[in-house]
């Protein structure tokens, strides 16, 4: 009987199979910056694990749940001592339940919370604002502890202003209590007047031409001076 080398083919495969699994598993660690701003992990009886757990394709992961592609569905940052949710916070935009209770969050939220459009459960502090105020939310509810918003209302549905976009435009929902008009297809630029996509081109072509120019003058202009010293 042959015996094998250990640089044969089948000796190669296992160790390859096994390369291929630990950068599988450094890829899965890889969890956006905001599910380990806060240190520790997310508690059992916690609302955002309730969640989780309802659904076996969701899984939580140190602050986070996470769906299997990786977006974050829910948020637990309870009892992290933060002033203001933090720079990475907006990577949370997809999120349908977030908990920030047990924390000295200062200021108005509203814009904080801008592009969370999926949110539905928010819970706060509870002497803070539900952002966008009551109106921006079917169920406000205040406990001893904390302040819960829920079922995030569109807004474009209760404006009842017409005028508010432009005729080439459209109302659609920019988080709690926020709006933001949206150019039709084929229209751009200010109030939707403008008709056709936008160039890179001659965008480009443009600031192209013009910086030659510049760089043409001031070279022409260092030539002579030195000339002339």
């Amino acid at each position: 009987m042959a015996l094998r080398g250990p640089d044969s083919p089948s000796s190669v495969v296992p160790w390859a199979a096994a390369l291929l699994l630990v950068l599988s598993v450094e890829r899965a660690l890889a969890l956006p910056e905001i599910c380990i701003q806060c240190p520790g992990s997310v508690q059992n009886l916690s609302e955002v694990a309730l969640y989780c757990k309802q659904t076996s394709d969701l899984m939580l992961h140190a602050r986070c749940c996470l769906n299997r592609k990786g977006t974050i569905l829910g948020l637990d940052l309870q009892n992290c001592s933060l002033k203001d949710p933090g720079p990475y916070f907006p990577q949370a935009h997809t999120a349908i339940i977030i908990d920030l209770q047990a924390n000295s969050l200062q200021g108005d939220l509203t814009n904080t919370f801008r592009g969370f459009t999926q949110l539905q459960t928010l819970i706060l502090p509870q002497d803070v604002n539900c952002p966008g105020g009551i109106n921006a939310w079917d169920t406000v509810t205040s406990y001893i502890n904390n302040q819960t918003c829920q079922e995030q209302r569109n807004l474009c549905n209760s404006t009842g202003d017409p005028e508010m976009c432009p005729e080439n435009g459209s109302c659609a929902p920019d988080g709690p209590g926020r709006l933001q008009c949206v150019c039709a297809e084929g229209f751009r630029g200010y109030k939707c007047m403008r008709q056709g996509s936008f160039s890179l081109l001659m965008f480009f072509g443009i600031l192209g031409s013009t910086t030659l120019s510049i760089s043409t003058l001031l070279w022409g202009t260092q030539r002579r001076k030195a000339k002339a010293s």
